[in-house]
């Protein structure tokens, strides 16, 4: 009888953990003190947090263009943006599979990146001895056979190869970025330079992108960031100096035109 009394009053007075998930209906949601969900513009569902006080219940959100809040695990198409959801951190804001594709980058892009790549018709080894062709064309097989034209290259044909080439750089760019940060198309412009030279690998685990995603101020974050990349080869070359200062440059010139996010 002892037992029995006890068992019954520990479920009488249990209490389950805030920020545990729920489902109002279909929709999946948090365990949130009904102040902290409205607050953040979620909506209030009585009786799906049952273990929790009244003033707890399921916090359900949409978000984004098309997305529902909900815990980063069961988010399917793996496209998550932060900051748009209530409770803690692993709670996000879970979009559609995303059918965007990075913009193409300005003309001016193009020409400033021509300009520090410079041209050449035929391969050969850069400042650090990889072959390349065209404007900064990295050779992925022998004599850069993958290269769709004859050597020597003409610069229109070397252009055509450099705008192909920068889609994938373009691509990395948007989407190493924060569907909340906003750029317009020279700080775009500016960061696919730099990716082009520097790497996919680099600009993906970059304090500059951290710090963008972060919500600091891009014309900052650049021009303390951009400026570190002026390395090959352990070496600071001077030329990389040069490229940096000018990306810098490039990027905070004022535009109207907006870049990301991409949709």
């Amino acid at each position: 009888m002892i037992r029995a009394i006890f068992v019954l009053l520990t479920v009488a007075f249990a209490r389950g953990a805030l920020n545990d998930p729920c489902t109002a209906g279909s929709t999946p949601g948090i365990c949130l003190s009904t102040t902290s969900c409205s607050s953040s513009g979620g909506t209030s569902h009585p009786g799906f947090c049952p273990n929790d006080p009244t003033n707890v219940q399921c916090c359900t959100k949409a978000c984004g263009t098309g997305g529902t809040c909900r815990f980063s695990n069961t988010c399917a198409s793996g496209n998550t943006q932060t900051g748009l959801c209530p409770g803690p951190s692993t709670f996000l804001c879970c979009l559609p599979s995303s059918s965007c594709t990075a913009p193409a980058v300005s003309s001016a892009t193009v020409t400033l990146i021509k300009g520090f790549e410079g041209f050449v018709a035929s391969p050969s080894p850069d400042p650090i001895g990889l072959p390349t062709v065209g404007y900064g064309h990295l050779c992925k097989t022998t004599n850069c056979g993958e290269v769709p034209f004859a050597f020597p290259l003409t610069q229109a044909e070397a252009t055509t190869l450099l705008i192909t080439d920068l889609k994938t750089f373009e691509k990395c760019v948007a989407s190493d970025i924060n569907r909340s940060v906003r750029l317009n198309a020279n700080q775009y412009g500016a960061l696919v330079s730099w990716a082009f030279n520097v790497g996919c690998g680099n600009v993906a685990s970059s304090t500059l992108i951290s710090r963008l995603n972060a919500g600091e101020s891009p014309n900052t974050v650049a021009a303390q960031e951009l400026p570190k990349w002026n390395k090959a080869g352990g070496q600071v070359l001077q030329g990389l100096v040069n490229r940096r200062a000018a990306e810098v440059k490039f990027f905070q010139t004022a535009s109207s035109v907006a870049a990301l996010p991409a949709c």
